[in-house]
């Protein structure tokens, strides 16, 4: 029996330098298979770069366009007051103040338009705005400032566009809803029902005032209803300071009713119908406008947007965080 032909390995790997050509062979793979890594880190990287780029590119757009679009021509500004008025909110005071004195700090801004389209919100918030435009109007008394209605301007909205010089509706708008509310649920006779007892520690007599767990305390409620009266009384003297003789005062005009665009006008709550282009155009004599609403920094809409998982797949990309 021919031994070579049993055991036609054992020839090879007694060959005289296997093992350097085993190692070679290995090198090679190891050296091809970081090459292949590398390449497919450098597409990710300049994946995640034309990304990011793009991002950049959208956020910043707008504030370049405004930019380019004030460098000469004469526009109206435009201020938007969209959803609710609140802090955090995108129609918060911080954010539509900042609009109000970027527009009137811009030598070519004609007029200042506010598009409102909102049911109300903080009382607060909505005062700061209405201290605002009257101070604009003082310190820029040649320079319009007029409100828009879309859907809707109720309540805080009203309370703003009141302190404007015009206010211009549709005939559907709905408009007013001059009050203000407190609500909330009382859940005392369901706990008694299902013989759960209420234990609440306070130091201050008052200090769990209106604990909807709690019997309604007369005395209470009271004190809460003389706070809302106040408010209220402050929003009244604050339509009236800003819409004067145009107002046709009636029982009803302050007791948080709404009414539509057209009937609004007939109750001096507004002066006229138009849209953003019409008051623009007739108003004006113009067609330019340059929004004036503040836009997010990019880092926030970065954040808001895609999130932690984001953050996490860039680090991991650009071997943030680790070696590689």
């Amino acid at each position: 029996m021919d031994t070579n032909q049993q055991h036609p390995d054992n020839s090879d790997q007694n060959a005289p330098g296997w093992e350097k050509a085993v190692l070679e062979k290995l090198a090679f793979a190891a050296i091809a298979e970081q090459k292949a890594a590398r390449r497919w880190g450098i597409f990710f990287k300049l994946l995640t770069f034309a990304y990011l780029s793009v991002a950049m590119g959208v956020a910043l757009y707008p504030q370049l366009k405004q930019e380019v679009e004030t460098g000469s021509a004469q526009h109206v500004a435009i201020v938007d007051v969209l959803g609710q008025i609140a802090e955090g909110e995108g129609a918060a005071a911080d954010t539509i103040i900042e609009g109000l004195r970027d527009a009137a700090k811009d030598k070519n801004t004609k007029g200042i338009i506010l598009n409102i389209n909102s049911p109300g919100g903080s009382a607060v918030q909505s005062a700061y705005v209405y201290d605002e435009i009257r101070r604009l109007k003082a310190q820029h008394p040649q320079l319009p400032i007029y409100s828009v209605v879309g859907d809707i301007c109720a309540s805080g909205g009203y309370y703003i566009a009141s302190a404007s010089d015009k206010i211009y509706v549709n005939q559907s708008s709905l408009i007013g809803s001059i009050g203000v509310v407190m609500n909330g649920f009382g859940f005392s006779n369901v706990l008694e029902k299902l013989g759960v007892e209420r234990r609440l520690l306070t130091a201050g007599e008052h200090k769990a005032m209106l604990d909807p767990f709690s019997p309604v305390n007369a005395q209470e409620s009271k004190h809460m209803q003389s706070l809302l009266n106040q408010v209220h009384q402050q929003f009244i003297e604050a339509v009236r300071a800003g819409r004067g003789e145009r107002l046709k005062e009636s029982p009803e005009m302050f007791s948080g009713l709404v009414w539509s665009g057209q009937e609004g006008v007939k109750l001096g709550l507004a002066d006229g119908f138009g849209s953003i282009d019409s008051v623009v155009r007739e108003q004006f004599g113009t067609e330019d406008t340059v929004n004036f609403t503040p836009h997010e920094r990019l880092i926030d809409r970065l954040a808001g947007r895609f999130g932690a998982a984001f953050g996490h797949s860039i680090a991991t990309a650009l071997n943030i965080g680790g070696l590689h």
